[in-house]
């Protein structure tokens, strides 16, 4: 009988490994959430894993270099059966060498030779020296440099603070300055950590003595404090905020925005700057969110510190510009221009399948009246007025025609507004319940007060229809506008707060540099054109919950067609459009309301969609085509029930079976979300999809345990059969899984109905027993 992947590994691999020198110390194991399940009220984390991390000690009592992974497959496949998940691995990690092995053979794909080779044997695995070398060769590095220790730094706070992804941007990003580089450009999905990338990038350089002074430079108060935090959690009074008033020229690491260093379009002289940080001042710069001035002037920031290290923090790199208008362009036209290809990449659907993102279901509708022009023709017609006196509106500020891009900029829409916000809070209660921690993107900030106007009229009237007691400031404007109370605390509040602040409407205030981990919708009322800006506004929905992981998805309600832009390139204007904070161009146009009754709005369902990736590429797949995808690939490798439910009962072939799904282990969870059936095992889940059966609860099947299996339990001792019904309780608890973990007998439960040793002494060993009892609660 074959191995399976955990034999495989202890018999076969482990002893391998170690005879050619490969000790426990220098294998990792890099664990990922891979997602999570809400059990009796609190997240239980499902994890995933490389199967090895091969690692080079290279300074005594320092962390091992990553510098390769191997994948294990059971003993019954061929060699190189993992190669391509191994690959796949290795640019994540940043390490030149991927292999996979069977136990006997192994295949090997190396950036040295740029090939695949096959059926080698495991004996004459490479040894640690023999990678090292080759290592060594590959980045044109001497590990043993004075240059290479920064490598080895430990983490401030230890080695477990840190993602995988996070230590292989950092390593990517030191070897390139070990090279003499003094451009690096990361680009992470927004809510992986790039501050926290930063601060430890800062700390591992400082450690190496190579850091005089830097700067930590952004455009957003939030960023800003968020930067704050970050950076005196490691520098602690050496971290200092500048100010107008404080330029703290005695700090250490000094974080500022462009703003207060004076850099920005309209500062022609930047005379703060220049004044308080003369040219040569920073040895290090980190420009956060680098993307989003790139056509303003902080280029000065970078001109007057050419020797300095810059790093550029990004999700969205690949800028694509048209005109060049600017003499400037060397540096704002084209990140990449600039500092080069990103040393390394981490997408959303990178981070959704890991389990460190939420995944995401896309709503989208179709608003009729958007898909036409209004003329003035048929405005002089109606009773529109001017919004700001009421009075009638003068015909010569009515425009000749107004499209769906005008409409609540120019064009205010009393009815179109009424209808969406009736559709969008219909869909809130679909989905659950109205108190939903929501962002919906407005055309402009007198937009954002009519939405919120109209939610908090439809939620009154939900309360009074449902005897339930109105929750305070349900929905409310949050936009650079407001003073009191202002827009910082608005945020905090709908950050914060559980029992109020659910709905914030807003222009562009919160599409960057606010962490709302568990906000539940990101709605799109707004066109949008940019790219860049559609994808820092879903980004505030990608974050997994307080307490990490307790939030496994999102959605996004597109009434605008804005995720048309998933996956297309980041393009930039030449110049923005002057606009205040708020998003309201500075000199504001003439604006025409139509009042209510005056246009019949119809809003139409567009489907559901699941965001994806294909060739490398983020694309919306269609919710039924998705799950028939999830269908096909488990007929593929499952011809029935009998044989799904022997899969599921055996770990390791479990987790097989999963990752070799479309969105391995994480679309089943999803699925299982979407279609409400949480109190479900994934068992049910995929049964359903497969064979159409009926899914049944964790609760059902475990209750119903002792009456179906009368006639197999009455056989055995009494202890043992209570025994038995004990541990198939469990299965309430947590499914499949809560009948695996090491303390199932120590259960209090389990523990009074006899426990392991009501098991002994049997025909059949333990083992026999909770399989089978596994296998008939899934019967």
């Amino acid at each position: 009988m074959y191995k399976n992947e955990a034999q495989t590994r202890r018999d076969l691999i482990d002893p391998k490994l170690f005879l050619r020198g490969w000790t426990n110390d220098l294998i990792k194991v890099e664990i990922t959430p891979g997602g999570s399940d809400i059990v009796d009220g609190k997240p239980i984390k499902r994890k995933g894993r490389s199967d090895y991390l091969l690692c080079l000690e290279v300074i005594k009592g320092q962390p091992p270099l990553p510098v390769a992974v191997l994948e294990a497959k059971k003993e019954d496949l061929i060699p190189s059966f993992g190669l391509q998940q191994s690959q796949n691995y290795m640019k994540r990690f940043n390490v030149p060498f991927a292999f996979s092995s069977n136990g006997h053979l192994y295949a090997e794909y190396a950036q040295d030779t740029q090939k695949i080779t096959d059926s080698l044997s495991l004996e004459s695995f490479p040894t640690p020296d023999e990678l090292r070398s080759r290592f060594e060769k590959i980045i044109n590095i001497q590990l043993t440099s004075e240059e290479a220790k920064v490598l080895f730094t430990r983490y401030k706070g230890g080695e477990s603070i840190r993602f995988y992804f996070q230590d292989a941007a950092i390593r990517a990003t030191l070897e390139k300055i070990i090279h003499g580089e003094k451009r690096v450009l990361l680009s992470l999905a927004t809510g992986t950590g790039k501050t926290f990338i930063a601060k430890q990038l800062l700390y591992k350089l400082a450690q190496a003595g190579q850091v005089k002074r830097a700067l930590f430079v952004c455009d957003r108060d939030e960023l800003r404090q968020q930067g704050i935090t970050q950076m005196q959690s490691i520098f602690g009074e050496d971290a200092r905020e500048v100010t107008t008033r404080n330029p703290q020229p005695n700090a250490k690491i000094l974080i500022a925005t462009y703003q207060t260093l004076n850099v920005t379009t309209e500062d022609k002289t930047p005379e703060f700057w220049k004044k308080n940080f003369p040219p040569g001042y920073f040895s290090h710069i980190i420009i956060d969110e680098c993307h989003r001035s790139a056509w303003k002037n902080w280029s000065v920031i970078l001109k007057d510190n050419p020797d300095a290290i810059q790093i550029g923090l990004t999700a969205t790199p690949r800028i694509i510009k048209g005109k060049r208008n600017s003499e400037d362009e060397e540096i704002t036209s084209h990140n990449i221009t600039y500092f080069g290809e990103p040393v390394y990449e981490y997408s959303i659907t990178q981070g959704q399948e890991d389990g460190y993102l939420a995944a995401c279901e896309v709503i989208r509708r179709s608003v009729d009246i958007d898909q036409r022009e209004i003329t003035r023709e048929e405005i002089e017609k109606k009773s529109a007025s001017d919004p700001y006196t009421g009075k009638e509106v003068n015909p010569g500020d009515i425009e000749e025609s107004y499209t769906a891009h005008n409409y609540e900029r120019k064009l205010m829409l009393d009815d179109r507004v009424e209808a969406m916000t009736e559709d969008l809070f219909q869909l809130l209660l679909e989905t659950g319940t109205p108190h939903q921690k929501t962002i919906i993107f407005c055309a402009g900030d007198n937009h954002a007060g009519q939405i919120s106007m109209g939610l908090n009229n439809l939620y009154q009237e939900w309360c009074n229809k449902n005897g339930q007691t109105p929750k305070e400031m349900y929905a409310f404007r949050c936009t650079a506008s407001e003073q009191n109370p202002s827009s910082k605390d608005l945020i905090a509040e709908l950050k914060g707060s559980n029992n109020s602040h659910f709905i914030a409407t807003t222009v562009e205030l919160l599409s960057t540099g606010v962490d709302i981990p568990n906000l539940n919708n990101v709605v799109f009322f707004k066109y949008i054109e940019s790219p860049i800006s559609f994808y820092q506004m879903v980004g505030r929905g990608t974050r997994i919950g307080e307490p990490r992981g307790s939030k496994m998805m999102f959605r996004i309600y597109d009434y605008t067609n804005a995720t048309r832009l998933f996956g297309e390139p980041f393009i930039s204007r030449d110049e923005p459009t002057k606009t205040d904070e708020g998003g309201e161009p500075t000199e504001r146009p003439k604006i025409v309301r139509v009042g209510n009754d005056q246009f019949e709005v119809h809003i139409q369902e567009e489907g559901k969609s699941i965001l994806c990736e294909e060739n490398g590429k983020e694309v919306l797949i269609p919710y039924e085509i998705y799950k028939e995808r999830l269908a096909t690939a488990l007929s593929e490798k499952v011809e029935n029930l009998d044989q799904l439910r022997n899969v599921w009962v055996n770990p390791p072939q479990r987790k097989e079976l999963l990752f070799a799904l479309p969105g391995g282990e994480g679309s089943i969870r999803l699925v299982r979300e979407l279609e409400e059936e949480q109190e479900c095992d994934l068992y049910d889940v995929l049964a359903q999809l497969g064979w159409g059966a009926i899914p049944k609860t964790r609760a059902e099947r475990a209750s119903g345990f002792s009456f179906r299996n009368k006639q197999w339990l009455r056989d055995m001792p009494q202890k043992t059969q209570e025994t038995l019904v004990a541990v198939a309780s469990q299965f309430n608890k947590g499914g499949i899984d809560q009948l695996e973990t090491d303390t199932l007998f120590a259960v209090q439960e389990v523990q009074k109905s006899g426990g392991f040793p009501a098991l002994l002494g049997l025909p059949q060993k333990p083992d026999y027993f909770i399989n089978e009892t596994k296998l008939r609660l899934l019967s």
